[in-house]
């Protein structure tokens, strides 16, 4: 019995010790190497800089002159190599009088929206179809879950501005109506799958440039 707590410590010291070395204080994108499921591979701790923990693209206004009238400037892992592997994003929402993000899912992340400017009409559609809508104001937050359809809207008569954070430094997007009018998916199909007549599937892709 002596024996085996021996080496049950004895194992369990080892891998304190790996653990522990293999915690590592960050992983900057290297944007030179294959960028995989798991994220961009590090950069070597020796060739990181202050730089790569700052980013200044959410300093700009959007281009909103648009269908949707509507510019989102992320700050992805694609953009700011320092947030690679934390977990964590962000982006900029701009939205102009009329301006719209349509009805749209995150399949990687939680999103929480801060508005600065304006007021925005925003809300999401749980997975048992309540529908969840606000007005925010500037200085509001909310908080779409994970994988929820979601939306915002610029109802008011002056531009709106909003910071968005998420939960993975790569959320991912869909776009519903894209998704629907913007691809090559076959209208019959869409009729079928939609109860929309096809008439109106043809008139939206005709607007958002689909095929099919």
């Amino acid at each position: 019995m002596k024996m085996v707590l021996t080496i049950f410590l004895i194992i369990f010291s080892l891998f304190i010790t790996f653990s522990q070395a293999s915690v590592v204080d960050f992983c900057v994108a290297d944007y030179t190497a294959p960028n995989g499921p798991a994220g961009y591979s590090c950069k070597s701790p020796a060739k990181v800089t202050v730089d790569d923990f700052v980013y200044s693209g959410l300093g700009a206004v959007g281009n909103t002159s648009n269908i949707i009238k509507a510019a989102v400037t992320p700050a992805f892992d694609a953009q700011f190599a320092g947030v690679n592997g934390l977990g964590i994003s962000a982006a900029r929402l701009d939205l102009a009088p009329g301006g719209v993000i349509p009805l749209h899912t995150h399949p990687g992340a939680s999103e929480l929206i801060v508005v600065v400017q304006g007021t925005i009409c925003a809300g999401f559609v749980s997975s048992d179809n309540k529908v969840y809508i606000k007005t925010l104001k500037k200085g509001d937050v909310m908080v779409y879950p994970q994988g929820l359809l979601h939306f915002q809207l610029n109802g008011g008569g002056t531009q709106a501005l909003a910071f968005v954070s998420f939960s993975s430094a790569n959320p991912g997007l869909q776009i519903l109506d894209f998704a629907l009018f913007k691809s090559d998916f076959p209208t019959e199909l869409i009729t079928e799958t939609t109860f929309l007549d096809a008439a109106q599937v043809k008139k939206l892709k005709g607007v958002l440039g689909g095929s099919g």
